[in-house]
């Protein structure tokens, strides 16, 4: 046996850490959680629709395609901090790294503000964007390792649909902030850079309060503070009234502790162990992202070429869209834990794609209006939202603890990379809006995308919900366990 001073011991142990966390109630410790951590999405989408908002091009002397650039940018940030903090959030914990990347992002936020030329701004939307990109992996392995496994499914979708808020949010600031009339056109945009950080001053009080993640700890060789975290949440729990059972030894997992895994294992883990679950978790981001990136990023375009509304009311067609899309999680989320991962997955990408095809014939025979087109998109987008956000848990339950959040990182920017390319496809397609027959062949080919996702996500995914993550997926430093480790897939 081996000792640190951190107390990191590589001597087996048997734990109840994980049993003991799925069988609390819900009670106020969650709802810091989903707080507290859930934010991050809301901030996502503030800081697109600020930069998607271009207020600065005229302040900074920029030309359309710099003001693209900056969105590209952010972009490149997200993809970069995803990859190093996802890496670092296995290695030294999921506490550490979402206060940092939470910072990171405050920081690169709020002097974007302060910018005073294009190089300057492009460098800090590319920190904001680290952080932001750091936080997808850090935040979705700590909520659903600290979220108890009947309540995880809903809750880890909710809080991924709240960037439709953030955008929501950023949209409704836009329509005073950009306004010249109100707020000074030097001065409204930067304005807008400084709400994000204002707001994760807030958050990031909350999650000073947030303890690092048992299920890490417990696998980090720090089961002793493993335990000791859990007895505190506990204590919290019957403070509140709530009566605990004791857990039987039957469901301990004897860890034998590991500080790092290499490259080498996290491939072999992938490819090897799970390639199936491997093509589920790529093709669902892929789709997803492509579908969104190709609707959400020229939805203007559409309205102003083949309904011709102009720029200033496009802007309000946003809104049922962003409420659509925020509805979904929160309204369907439930129904992943009771009717299971791969039947939702199956009907909400089915019904997504499934609704933009009829809405492109519709588009094609000319019977749509602005206003019924943005009812299509909400319907579609309404079902798309929440299996989109259940993309984010797909790939989170289906990979073991130690490679958790550099599973999300990696089938993150493998969704961002493949989205990439829909805006300019798309804008392609939509051309001077003289020709409707490219764009409905895109909508029936983004249809028919999502509902390839959702048949491979029914015929090769998992049934996980309602199931400890290490029954899902025993941890790679599993040696025994009440329940064998369910095997490839």
């Amino acid at each position: 046996m081996s000792q640190s001073a951190a107390g990191y011991t590589d001597t087996p142990r048997v734990s109840l850490v994980p049993a003991r966390m799925d069988r609390l109630p819900w009670t106020r410790f969650h709802w810091t959680i989903v707080i507290g951590l859930g934010f991050s999405w809301v901030l996502d989408g503030l800081e697109i629709q600020i930069v998607a908002s271009a207020g600065f091009q005229e302040s900074l002397g920029m030309t359309t395609v710099e003001v693209g650039l900056a969105g590209t940018i952010y972009l490149l940030g997200q993809i970069t901090g995803a990859l190093i903090f996802g890496r670092l959030s296995d290695r030294l914990g999921r506490r550490k790294l979402f206060i940092l990347t939470l910072a990171i992002y405050l920081v690169g936020s709020g002097i974007a503000g302060l910018s005073f030329d294009v190089w300057f701004l492009y460098v800090f939307r590319f920190i904001a964007g680290m952080g932001i990109g750091g936080e997808y992996a850090a935040i979705n392995s700590a909520i659903d390792e600290l979220i108890p496994a009947k309540y995880r499914g809903r809750v880890d979708i909710a809080i991924n649909g709240t960037y439709w808020g953030g955008a929501a949010l950023g949209s409704a600031a836009n329509l005073f902030l950009l306004n010249p009339d109100i707020v000074n056109e030097n001065w409204g945009w930067r304005i807008g850079f400084f709400i994000g950080p204002v707001l994760g001053l807030m958050i990031i009080y909350l999650r000073r309060h947030i303890p690092e993640s048992p299920r890490w700890l417990m696998t980090h060789g720090r089961e002793d503070e493993a335990e000791a975290t859990v007895d505190r949440i506990e204590e919290q729990v019957r403070a509140e009234g709530h009566p605990l059972e004791e857990v039987p030894i039957s469901k301990g997992l004897e860890i034998t502790p590991t500080e790092r895994v290499p490259f080498t294992v996290i491939a072999g883990v992938l490819f090897k162990d799970y390639p199936k679950r491997t093509l589920v978790g790529a093709t669902m981001m892929v789709t997803q992202s492509f579908l969104y990136n190709a609707i959400f990023l020229t939805y203007a375009l559409v309205l102003q070429k083949f309904y011709e509304t102009d720029p200033a009311s496009t802007q309000y067609y946003f809104f049922p869209f962003a409420i659509g899309n925020l509805l979904g999680p929160l309204l369907l989320g439930h129904f992943f834990d009771v009717w299971g991962r791969r039947k939702m997955i199956f009907l909400t990408y089915g019904v997504s794609g499934v609704v933009l095809a009829v809405s492109g014939l519709l588009f094609q025979a000319e019977a749509l209006s602005a206003p019924t087109q943005t009812l299509m998109w909400c319907v579609a987008f309404f079902f798309a939202s929440a299996g989109a956000s259940s993309a984010y848990l797909t790939v989170s339950e289906l990979f073991p603890l130690e490679i958790r959040a550099q599973a999300i990182s990696y089938f993150f920017v493998v969704g961002q990379i493949a989205g990439a390319s829909a805006p300019t496809i798309y804008g392609a397609l939509i051309g001077d809006g003289s020709d409707r027959g490219p764009l409905t062949i895109g909508y029936l080919f983004g249809g028919a995308i999502m509902l390839i996702g959702g048949v491979i996500a029914f015929v090769f995914g998992v049934d996980a919900e309602r199931r400890s993550l290490e029954d899902v997926t025993g941890p790679l430093s599993v040696v025994r366990s009440g329940a064998a480790k369910e095997p490839s897939a």
